[in-house]
């Protein structure tokens, strides 16, 4: 308890010292010293009047300035944690100590610099993020119980109240709808053309764009527990959270903080010139460089936004170049997750275009993976899609409205046994696939077998995961039925599959495979939380369950196999770069140091010398938020 309290006394000192309107202080005092210092040296050696002048800047300047940086830096002490930056602190004081005073103001340059380096970067990397925050509205419609529209602040908005969303509106909060009839676009995280048509009786996600109607919306959620902002608490938490890669700059400053201290005292004894040890001191503090790391990381994170996929926890970009296995659940991820419709077996008295027209007319408004199926088939047959005066679709409940005067319920063999056993007479018997049952006005109306179709891309992409990301193993987890999972891995060339297995199952299987090599997963559904969550690397499809979302690394919206292949490119181009910036700039800081040491380099020069290796090191990490050259070696297929 002691403990806790004492690293939680610390981390409040460390938020007041390293709050955004101190850094700038510190940077405007810099820059004002550095100009006083700039002017005198123009004007010639300093006199005793000038450099006493010149001294109450620096004062100010080591005050404002130094004291809160060595604050700072005795916290990382006091928690054992050495890095690049002791040195930095090592420097100031020896160059106050010195009378340098010009390469302590530097390096306080270099330290607030960096900083100030970091915040831009940081808003230019998540620019992508912060564009979905500016989409959501401020303030709702709210109607009145007389039928007056109010406007109302977002966060005002309470469950059951009736929100109009006006033409070409975002839609602020998830609802049902209560009157009228459009349609909206929910294609907010991809662009993608995503447009689901809207009656009575359906859902409303927020973030959504309506169309050309006024639709009357009940709210089910508040604004702050509804769909859009769980997306931006996503966002937000992959922004602040501390990836692991981030330690790579902790532990190249755990070794290289002490070896240059030693190389430093080691060349001041030798040398018998304070300078140089200060010199090698100074070109030895590679600390704004560090923040290449985390600058990396969110351009990764940026990019990969703009490309419709979240990053959750920014360790699976670290993560994923290293992958070994490759481990896919099968339905609406091999697969499209929209099964086609095959065939119709219509109960007694009835026709089997009959039903699949009052079918498809009322799963128009229902975003499950068989309406399309039937819409599909439904108008392959040319069949007149008929008028909806209601229609509701509850999570396992199934889809229920009245269709042309008819009462019809899409239900599944067994719900529909459970609830009424003796309906299993009447159901023809259950071959391989999916399939769902109609009633009509009570009565058994038909069933509908569906095929789930492989994703065109499936055998290409699976194919090319050996040659070019180096994985060595690919498994299809599912289950499903033996017959259609060996089907699917032998048509998309999946040496190795498991059906039949159980949520439990799963999760044992990956968990083995990750003991052997790291792990990838992926999987769309409720029952492959469990199994993304112990996974190297966990990869979520679709956006219908926050389950599995909350439970995955990445999550991929509107799944795509091609957008898989996008991360794993965008995840080795941020790993490249990443060791290209730190490898790179302690390379350069190491051969400055020999330089200094010999005597070629004075602590100001180094001071300019360090400031310049670690912008090149920003922008360079930089390089990843403006990528346009990061392409799928596989191409998206339309669905045969």
């Amino acid at each position: 308890m002691a403990a806790q309290a004492f690293e939680d006394f610390l981390a409040r000192i460390d938020d007041r010292l390293s709050t955004p309107v101190l850094n700038r202080v510190i940077l405007i005092a810099t820059l004002v010293a550095m100009g006083i210092h700039f002017v005198l040296l123009w004007a010639g050696p300093y006199r005793v009047d000038a450099y006493q002048a010149a001294d109450i800047p620096l004062l100010a300047l080591f005050v404002i300035g130094g004291v809160p940086i060595l604050a700072q830096l005795a916290i990382k002490l006091l928690r054992r944690e050495m890095g690049a930056d002791f040195l930095a602190a090592i420097a100031f004081v020896t160059g106050v100590w010195l009378g340098e005073y010009l390469a302590a103001s530097l390096i306080i340059l270099m330290l607030t610099g960096g900083q100030v380096l970091e915040s831009f970067a940081m808003r230019k990397a998540s620019s992508a993020l912060n564009a979905l925050a500016r989409r959501m509205p401020s303030v709702a419609h709210r109607k009145e119980a007389g039928g007056d529209i109010t406007d109302i602040a977002l966060d005002d908005v309470q469950i059951n109240d009736l929100i109009a969303v006006f033409p070409h509106e975002t839609a602020p909060v998830d609802g049902t709808v209560v009157d009228g009839h459009g349609s909206m676009d929910e294609s907010y995280l991809t662009g993608e053309p995503y447009v689901v048509a809207k009656a009575p009786g359906t859902a409303v996600l927020s973030g959504a764009i309506n169309g050309e109607a006024v639709l009357i919306i009940r709210a089910e959620k508040r604004a702050r527990d509804s769909r859009y902002a769980q997306i931006m608490d996503v966002m937000a938490e992959a922004e602040q959270k501390r990836p692991r890669i981030r330690r790579l700059g902790d532990q190249i400053g755990a070794w290289f903080a002490p070896a240059a201290l030693i190389f430093a005292i080691l060349v001041g004894y030798l040398s018998e010139d304070s300078s140089r040890f200060l010199a090698v001191l100074v070109v030895a503090t590679p600390c704004p460089l560090l923040i290449a790391i985390p600058i990396t990381v969110m351009s990764a994170i940026s990019i990969a936004a703009r490309r419709g996929i979240v990053i959750r926890d920014p360790t699976v970009l670290e993560r994923l170049p290293t992958c070994q296995t490759a481990i896919f659940d099968k339905t609406g991820t091999l697969t499209y997750g929209r099964p086609e419709l095959v065939d119709v077996v219509p109960g007694a008295g009835f026709e089997g275009d009959f039903v699949l027209r009052l079918t498809a007319g009322l799963e128009r408004y229902s975003k499950h993976p068989l309406a399309s199926a039937v819409l599909k088939a439904a108008k392959l047959r040319k069949l007149p899609l008929d008028e909806v005066s209601r229609a509701s679709e509850k999570p396992g409940q199934g889809l229920s409205g009245q269709v042309d005067g008819h009462e019809v319920v899409v239900t599944h063999r067994n719900k529909l046994v459970k609830s009424d056993p003796e309906m299993a007479k009447l159901l023809p018997d259950t071959t391989a696939g999916l399939e769902c049952v109609v009633l009509i006005n009570g009565q058994y109306g038909a069933t509908f077998r569906f095929r789930d179709t492989p994703r065109a891309e499936g055998e290409s992409f699976v194919g090319h995961l050996g040659d070019i990301h180096h994985f060595k193993k690919v498994m299809l987890l599912s289950g499903d039925r033996e017959s259609e999972v060996s089907y699917l891995s032998e048509l998309l060339g999946i040496s190795e599959s498991l059906a039949s297995q159980s949520p439990e199952q799963k999760v044992a299987i990956v968990r083995a495979e990750a003991a052997k090599a790291p792990t990838l997963f992926m999987g769309d559904g409720i029952n492959d939380a469990p199994a993304l969550a112990v996974a190297t690397v966990g990869i979520a499809f679709g956006k219908e369950s926050a389950v599995t979302a909350d439970a995955a690394g990445a999550v991929i919206p509107e799944a795509s196999l091609v957008t898989v292949d996008e991360l794993l490119h965008i995840s080795m181009a941020m790993r490249r770069i990443l060791l290209q910036s730190v490898i790179g700039g302690m390379v350069l800081s190491i051969v400055a140091m020999g330089f200094a040491a010999a005597g070629y380099i004075t602590p100001v020069a180094g001071a300019l010398l360090q400031e310049g290796i670690d912008i090149i090191a920003i922008l360079n990490a930089l390089r990843l938020a403006i990528a346009h050259d990061i392409d799928a070696d596989i191409v998206e297929q339309p669905n045969a």
